[in-house]
């Protein structure tokens, strides 16, 4: 079955460039961002390891942390850093986890079942679905997943953003709509009454609609 919103991030400890890692103990009491690639050394994964590399203080910013994942050897991963930092500009400081068994690849439904058990002998039509995102909160459960096929580049602004959304939800209770953007006005979710609303925002909000209750994204 696959991973659901509220689902619990499966735990694993496995081998990092940075090191042995259990990845509960490594989140700590922050958010984190756990995002797979295809294959080191391919063209799409270089460029978009390199971007992510480059956002990684924004991550930090938002007390997240950000972890990489192929089913290549850790040695592999540390020849390829190298290429990542001469094409792209920004060296990746972040860990990226070496899965050539598969073990955590297959822990989140990153794989076809069909796959086999290790990464030895792997065409590119093995790795087509190797291309997710999971939004992991302090509480180690799923708050966000998204998943690309392997021909397309992420949008990392997008994982930004999304991550953004997801702390204010989880901070205030608000939901955000269509294309919004950090500072734009947020949604009050449904599950406040207006009473408390009211307690919140006592200047009032918004309302094209009585489900729809617009007030400024909340500081």
């Amino acid at each position: 079955m696959s991973l659901r919103i509220n689902d619990e991030a499966p735990n694993f400890t496995a081998e990092t460039t940075q090191g042995t890692l259990n990845f509960h103990e490594w989140i700590g009491n922050g958010w984190a961002i756990l995002f797979s690639h295809p294959k080191d050394f391919t063209p799409v994964c270089t460029t978009e390891l390199g971007y992510m590399a480059g956002l990684k203080s924004e991550f930090e910013k938002r007390n997240c942390k950000v972890i990489g994942l192929s089913v290549d050897p850790v040695s592999d991963h540390r020849e390829w850093l190298k290429d990542i930092e001469e094409t792209q500009g920004h060296a990746v400081t972040y860990p990226l986890i070496g899965d050539p068994e598969l073990k955590v690849a297959k822990l989140y439904d990153m794989l076809p079942a069909t796959v086999g058990d290790t990464s030895k002998g792997r065409t590119p039509a093995d790795n087509a679905t190797v291309r997710s995102v999971f939004v992991v909160g302090p509480d180690k459960k799923i708050k966000a997943s998204l998943t690309y096929p392997m021909s397309t580049g992420r949008n990392f602004d997008e994982v930004l953003r999304l991550l953004d959304a997801c702390q204010l939800t989880a901070k205030h209770q608000v939901a955000t709509p269509v294309n919004w953007k950090q500072g734009e006005d947020v949604i009050i979710v449904p599950a406040v009454s207006d009473e408390e609303a009211h307690k919140r925002y006592p200047e009032g909000w918004k309302a094209p609609k009585p489900y729809i209750r617009i007030v400024p994204q909340p500081k």
